[in-house]
């Protein structure tokens, strides 16, 4: 079949018809940037003119929604290859763009700068595990998967292995997908909480029409195209501000070769930092803070009297020294925002001591900026800046592994290939795919080296009285963003005294910086796009496996195409709205959960689909044991070393002696890939060997013709 396709493709006609197709696609998009800045060049003018931060917030999140709207609209099909492979006729550099977007998720787009302004350099992990991730992708699976010319990936798993494999792998996409969707809501609520002052439910089902408009009426036609346009958007909300901060400090338009200047001075900075007084007063009340936290779990509702008793001493005491209606109101809400009941009291007390005892470390917790290895601190050992060493070293090879085979296995990612005309463009478009990704990757660092020299050299030492707006928006938007209190009691802020999220570095990158309003709001859209359009592809990819994958193959294989495609439509809507749920309850640290998508899927997937392409005697009882025994090791290490999922079923925080050999939860995939591989390849041996159509299918799929 692909073979017959790439004939017709080169014969003068149809070649001549894509080379008219993709110019047509340059001036297209190419009239698309130059309308984007345009945009946002009239919006800095209306900024300079007086009008309402509100307002401008407002057309951002309308104009790119409307953009992509519109494209939606336009591209919206019944056909089945138009809805599942955007009719397999997207050029390479299309669709490395496409899948650029796809991949610049809200992970990478918010945190992936936050989480190397935290963790330091010990954060490159992800920069190289991603990456890396996309060279497997071309060497092992891309140009095979395109070879093969079906529609999903559990497709695929399932004509080569068999129907109770195919179930498996469902299974697989739906958790692998619905943890990462549920993400990138989270963030599309984030995002438009901020733009429009909307509360962050609201914004999250505000949010969700963007993403539903794309995928529900056109699929993967009309996700195509329109992350083609959400990419431009990005790229451009990143670099822009990366530049501004740039030139203002420095002067230099190449931030990405030249911040080793701020990258010198941030180091002075911290290292002055971890002598300075005051800086050691604060972490000392810290330190009494979290041990208080500890004392008070001893006895949780005599605490809970106590707290509240002193707390309305000290509004009263606030009230008769005539303090600021501000520091009044705060500790009013303070009070009314305390847990009602001992089971949040506790988990309150607990969250407490251990956020008290990391901001207690030198730093506030942060790792040493050019300090490797330092920012693979697990979530049952001690924070960053404690964890450097031959410990830090292994969870770092570890991560960085994970990612590289969880890339290669992400079936959102994979299915992105399906869409290309021949198997050639499809080992392109891989290319093209990791061009566009690291023109953003490679800023990533150098973004948070300059906002970390912003806030260390004009941020701290800050009077609370004359702190920035900034701060108390994003406070008061979510504590768990942006926390800052007068620990020392001196009236100026201390690095220990202030807490950034990771998911909140970039947004406020801008407004840290000083740039204009303007340049905020274009951040926002651009990490909207980027939350957009992952949303897209994943809630693509898991309505698509339900529908074509369950409901056509196993359940009613007599389906016409115009049913299953609308089902797949459904489908996107009733999982939009059960992740919009499941995010609206505020799952924070962004990367983290997505790392664990990566660890999952390439436990589940990752062996299978090597072996079932590269090894002939692969067996259907193979694939089974060990998509099943991978996926479950996996599973079983998070959920008994991750403090959210033991907190879910009632059990104890876990202990560092819990971890194996030192690895965090998040890189379970090191231990169920390996496993995966050994248990598929030895009940493949113990079993009857591969049926006479899987090793036909093995031989089309590697035959020369490919290479």
């Amino acid at each position: 079949m692909a073979e017959r396709e790439g004939a017709v493709l080169t014969s003068s006609p149809r070649s001549t018809e894509a080379g008219a197709f993709e110019r047509r696609l340059h001036r297209r998009y190419a009239l698309f940037a130059v309308g984007v800045l345009v945009f946002v060049a009239l919006l800095a003018w209306a900024e300079r003119s007086g009008f309402s931060r509100a307002w401008i917030g407002t057309m951002f999140l309308v104009a790119t929604v409307a953009v992509y709207a519109t494209i939606g609209l336009s591209c919206r099909t019944t056909d089945e290859a138009e809805y599942y492979v955007a009719g397999r006729r997207v050029p390479a550099f299309y669709n490395g763009m496409a899948t650029a977007a796809d991949w610049m998720s809200a992970a990478s787009f918010l945190g992936m700068a936050g989480v190397l302004y935290l963790q330091g350099f010990g954060g490159l992990a992800y920069l190289l595990g991603w990456t890396g991730g996309f060279c497997l992708v071309a060497l092992l699976l891309a140009p095979y998967l395109r070879r093969f010319g079906q529609f999903t990936i559990p497709d695929f798993i399932g004509e080569r292995y068999g129907a109770l494999p195919r179930f498996i792998a469902v299974v697989a996409v739906l958790l692998v997908s619905f943890v990462y969707v549920v993400v990138q809501i989270y963030g599309v609520g984030l995002i438009t909480s901020h733009l429009t002052g909307f509360s962050f439910e609201v914004g999250i089902f505000v949010g969700l029409g963007g993403v539903l408009v794309c995928s529900f009426l056109g699929g993967m036609r009309a996700v195509t195209w329109t992350q083609v346009a959400q990419y431009i958007v990005l790229l451009i909300a990143f670099l822009l501000p990366l530049t501004w901060l740039s030139i203002k400090q420095n002067g230099s338009w190449l931030p990405q070769l030249t911040y080793s200047q701020q990258l010198q001075q941030v180091t002075r900075m911290e290292e002055h930092l971890r002598n300075d007084a005051a800086e050691q007063r604060a972490q000392a009340a810290l330190e009494r803070r979290a041990i208080s936290a500890q004392q008070k779990l001893a006895d949780v509702p005599a605490a809970m009297k106590e707290d509240a008793r002193r707390q309305l001493e000290r509004i009263q005491a606030l009230k008769a020294e005539d303090a600021p209606l501000r520091r009044i109101q705060q500790a009013e809400r303070q009070l009314a925002m305390a847990p009602r009941n001992e089971t949040d009291a506790r988990a309150a007390y607990e969250r407490e001591r251990d956020d008290s005892a990391r901001q207690a470390l030198p730093l506030g917790g942060m790792a040493p900026q050019a300090e490797p290895y330092a920012g693979t601190a697990s979530s049952t050992s001690p924070p960053a800046s404690a964890t450097a060493g031959e410990g830090g070293r292994r969870n770092f090879m570890a991560l960085v592994l994970c990612l590289m085979m969880g890339t290669a296995a992400m079936p959102h990612i994979l299915t992105r290939y399906y869409t290309t005309p021949t198997v050639a463009q499809a080992r392109n478009s891989v290319g093209w795919s990791l061009f566009f990704i690291v023109l953003l990757y490679l800023s990533a660092p150098a973004l948070a080296v300059l906002v970390k020299y912003e806030v260390l050299s004009h941020l701290i030492g800050t009077p609370f009285d004359e702190l920035p707006a900034w701060i108390r928006r994003w406070n008061k938007l979510d504590t768990g963003l942006v926390w800052v209190e007068d620990i020392n009691a001196d009236g100026l802020l201390q690095l220990a005294e202030l807490r950034l999220s990771s998911d909140v570095v970039v947004l406020a990158a801008p407004e840290i910086g000083g740039l204009p309003y303007v340049v905020t709001c274009l951040v926002a859209a651009g990490g909207l796009a980027a939350a957009l359009s992952t949303a897209d592809g994943l809630l693509l990819t898991v309505a698509n496996a339900l529908s074509h994958d369950i409901y056509y193959r196993a359940i009613n294989p007599g389906a016409s195409a115009i049913r299953r495609v609308m089902m797949s439509k459904m489908l996107v809507l009733v999982i939009a709205l059960v992740a919009a749920w499941v995010a609206s309850l505020r799952i924070a640290n962004i990367l983290q959960f997505v790392s664990a998508a990566f660890s999952l899927a390439a436990s589940a997937f990752f062996p299978a689909l090597v072996l079932g392409i590269f090894w002939r005697g692969a067996t259907r009882r193979g694939a089974t044991a060990g998509m099943a025994a991978g996926l479950g090791v996996c599973v079983f290490y998070m959920v008994t070393n991750l403090g959210a999922m033991r907190g879910l079923l009632g059990l104890p925080p876990p202990t560092p002696e819990m971890l194996w050999w030192g690895i965090d939860p998040v890189a379970a995939g090191v231990f169920g890939v390996p496993v995966g591989f050994v248990v598929m390849a030895l009940a493949s041996r113990l079993g009857p060997g591969p049926e006479a159509a899987q090793m036909a299918l093995v031989e089309r799929l590697r035959s020369p013709a490919l290479r």
